[in-house]
């Protein structure tokens, strides 16, 4: 069966790795090398190859935003390539989509290969649940790149950009919230609904109706009393926790034990 490839990767090591281990199979034709996602998008429409080896990690047009052009629909088989997002890994394994995590052996890459070819050599009908496959995997992937990563305060006249990582809990004040740090506090002009949801679930968790937690700032938890918990920060300060919040205080528990 004879292949033909095409290769998208800003990194020109990464790239021409991924070049030099396909030449050593003589099913394959490489049809072009792509270092940015525009011109990654015309490369498909122009050759149609029939895999496409895509870096997910690209500036101005990532790897995403190629799907996104094109439609998942109209992609070719695709082995995605990621750095180091361990996140991405987890979502292209939920959903069956080949990926190489950089830097990859040869074993890796042939095994990849193999099982991409086993797949366009299957029956028909497989085109159709690979579309749907990828667009789960990407929908994971971008609903992670949308948490705040950052956020934005005032401090007199400027604005000061807060990491999340460094918020060790937050606090509803009516109609505002207090984002409280190791050192310091700031006043955000946000419900606490709102920015519960822009946070990523996975290292925050709301414990009670007017608290929000960082897990990785937890120290202990402790049992009160009437079903209720007390939760204590790495800074010492201590917080009620609802006895309605089983999924929050199951999660600190879990995210304490990894």
């Amino acid at each position: 069966m004879s292949l033909t490839v095409l290769v998208v990767d800003d990194e020109p090591i990464a790239r021409h790795a991924i070049v030099r281990l396909l030449r050593d199979d003589p099913e394959i034709d490489i049809v072009g090398e792509c270092g940015d996602g525009i011109s990654a998008v015309g490369a498909i429409r122009s050759h149609s190859p029939d895999l496409v080896f895509l870096d997910i990690q690209m500036p101005a047009i990532n790897g995403m935003d190629v799907v996104a052009t094109l439609g998942a629909a109209r992609m070719p088989a695709t082995v995605f390539v990621t750095a180091y997002e361990q996140y991405a890994v987890k979502a292209f394994e939920a959903n069956a989509v080949d990926y190489l995590v950089k830097p990859f052996s040869r074993e890796r890459f042939a095994a990849t290969l193999q099982r991409a070819k086993a797949r366009l050599s299957a029956a028909s009908g497989v085109g159709a649940q690979a579309s749907a496959q990828i667009l789960q995997a990407l929908d994971a992937l971008r609903q992670r790149d949308d948490y705040l990563q950052r956020i934005p305060v005032r401090v007199d006249e400027h604005v000061v950009l807060v990491a999340v990582g460094d918020i060790v809990w937050i606090k509803a004040a009516r109609n505002t919230v207090e984002i409280h740090l190791v050192d310091r506090m700031h006043e955000l002009r946000e419900t606490m609904t709102t920015l519960a949801a822009r946070l990523d679930p996975r290292h925050f968790a709301r414990v009670h109706r007017s608290a929000i937690v960082n897990v990785r700032r937890v120290k202990a938890i402790h049992p009160w009393f009437n079903g209720h918990h007390v939760v204590t920060m790495d800074t010492g300060q201590q917080l009620r926790m609802s006895r309605y919040q089983n999924e929050a205080f199951l999660k600190l528990v879990s995210t304490r034990s990894e």
